[in-house]
């Protein structure tokens, strides 16, 4: 008569070498592979020429808002005409709007626009305030063979006095600068670039304007 074997038995040790190689890659794990790592990046442009002339008096850079398909951290990617993509592993190091308020705070100063310049969150002062408003922060790869990165923003002067916060003073920028598809490096640095072209054209704008009296 025979005796039947004890289970325990069958988990021998190379089962149970087998069973954790098994679920090793059923995890996903690779043991030649790194896993994939997030990269992040600022826009930083170059610093915008010197006005011709200097504005007499104190511009504070308000509220730069961004439309919310472009308001979060990851590099958005057009890939047809309604069609958007985030990538989650390029992103802003910050928030885009942050990030450009503090860009534009930066570029007018240096372009010495106005006698001082304010940058957003600093405590409310001068007499006149900058808003905008961001409706494009993509890179459009609508056309594998000739991606670009597309910055629009709208900016808004107001008299920092005025009852009613009515703009004096608007205009709409647009810039498309072309890039590789598939480099987020040289889609950061073309996004730079095209932020860097609108913040100088701005400062030119600015520099020209009839400030209105109090």
């Amino acid at each position: 008569m025979m005796t039947a074997r004890p289970l325990c038995r069958i988990f021998t040790p190379t089962t149970g070498i087998v069973a954790a190689l098994a679920l090793a890659l059923l995890a996903g794990c690779s043991l030649t592979r790194p896993a994939p790592i997030k990269q992040a990046y600022l826009i930083d442009p170059a610093a915008p020429p010197v006005a011709a002339t200097t504005q007499p008096a104190t511009l504070r850079v308000g509220t730069i808002n961004v439309a919310v398909p472009f308001r979060g951290r990851a590099l958005i990617f057009r890939q047809t005409d309604l069609r958007y993509e985030a990538d989650f592993y390029s992103e802003f190091l910050v928030a885009p709007a942050a990030m450009l308020g503090e860009v534009t705070a930066r570029a007018l100063d240096r372009a010495r626009v106005f006698a001082r310049v304010v940058p957003p969150g600093a405590p409310p002062d001068g007499e006149f305030v900058l808003d905008g408003f961001v409706d494009a922060l993509y890179i459009d790869v609508r056309d594998a063979g000739r991606a670009t990165a597309e910055i629009g923003v709208t900016f808004f002067l107001v008299r920092a006095d005025a009852p009613t916060l009515v703009p004096f003073w608007s205009k709409q920028y647009r810039r498309s600068v072309p890039v590789a598809p598939s480099n987020p490096d040289a889609q950061a640095a073309a996004l730079s670039t095209a932020f860097g072209e609108i913040t100088a054209e701005l400062a030119g704008d600015l520099a020209a304007v009839n400030l209105p009296k109090p």
